[in-house]
């Protein structure tokens, strides 16, 4: 594309544009029409400067005017309680339910690392001594010890509060950064499962794998889903800058991204409830089953919040982005 010829031609346009949305008074039936039609052509040109020909200034001139032009076609618009409602009820389970082919094996994968790493560990008392002194991990194992005090160490609200911000760092860290082609997703998965291992290994060589179960449970299965789901979600957006598909990788990366980002919000939500549960009911007084009995009603729930809500959600055609009318205009990519 000749930059210069291209701004010539379609310059008037944009000037005529630019006046339609500063004109003070209230306009006719025609003009509201030509607004219409020069805001969708003058969309078009920023999408094939952006593809063909990027020229920094004029993008951002451009980008400022097709903003002002949808705000003056479309009105302000508002997030409102409905939006809310709507994300919670259809957009967000519907992402969750369309990602399911990525979080879906990233969670049984991981899984098994977590109890290969834990068998390797609690079959070699070579490997435990590495990790730690013998009166230290005494120390961790033993009734009381380090493994069991560590839910009762601290006043329940306060603990569920770090507990959610530890947890929503890691989550963040995976959907932010899966852009990088998920490496850094990879080692925040490989951290969380290690650590995990460990706690099998030791616990079982210690002959309390039991206890250390009882403990985990009822918080971590809905814990670690929603770190699966953040790592499967961080993932596919580090594989949509490998293959895009037809679309053009800076649409992917948008679209993707966009789905992220209320995915973060989403999960946010879901790790305030598995805090809630670690804080207030792993350390309570309640029997081991009734512990592990809340923790797979919670996990129940929210697998079928996916599947029920999220799966016809998904099949009415909602995808987790936002709305169409706030998306930026798009123009057709060759394969």
């Amino acid at each position: 594309m000749d930059l210069d010829v291209f701004v010539s031609a379609r310059r008037a346009e944009w000037d005529r544009l630019d006046a339609l949305v500063r004109r003070r008074r209230r306009l006719n039936g025609a003009e509201a029409d030509e607004l219409v039609a020069l805001y969708q052509r003058t969309s078009t040109h920023l999408s094939q400067i952006q593809s063909s020909a990027p020229d920094p200034a004029l993008i951002g001139r451009l980008t400022t005017l097709v903003a002002r032009a949808r705000s003056a076609v479309t009105g302000a618009r508002r997030a409102s309680w409905r939006d809310a409602v709507h994300f919670f009820a259809a957009g967000f389970p519907a992402a969750l339910y369309r990602t399911r082919h990525w979080w879906v094996p990233t969670a049984l994968l991981s899984a098994l690392v977590a109890a290969l790493i834990g068998w390797w560990i609690g079959t070699h008392p070579e490997v435990q001594a590495s990790i730690a002194a013998p009166a230290e991990l005494r120390e961790m194992t033993r009734p009381g010890g380090s493994y069991e005090s560590y839910y009762s160490s601290h006043p329940a609200t306060s603990f569920a509060a770090q507990v959610w911000t530890n947890n929503a760092q890691a989550v963040a860290i995976c959907l932010v950064f899966g852009a990088l082609l998920g490496i850094p997703v990879l080692w925040v998965l490989f951290q969380n499962m290690l650590n995990l291992g460990i706690g099998i290994g030791l616990m079982h060589s210690a002959g309390r794998l039991d206890t250390f179960l009882g403990l985990i449970l009822p918080h971590g299965l809905l814990e670690l889903t929603a770190v699966f789901i953040a790592a499967g979600t961080g993932l596919r957006l580090g594989w949509t800058v490998i293959d895009p598909g037809p679309r053009s990788r800076r649409t992917a990366l948008a679209t993707e991204g966009r789905a992220a980002l209320g995915m973060a919000m989403g999960l946010a939500v879901v790790l305030f409830v598995s805090g809630a549960i670690e804080g207030f009911v792993t350390p309570s007084g309640l029997p081991t089953w009734g512990r592990i009995g809340i923790g797979v009603a919670a996990e129940l729930a929210f697998l079928g919040y996916v599947y029920g809500v999220g799966g016809r959600a998904a099949r009415a055609g909602e995808t987790g982005d936002v709305a169409a009318s706030d998306r930026p205009a798009e123009v057709p990519t060759a394969a």
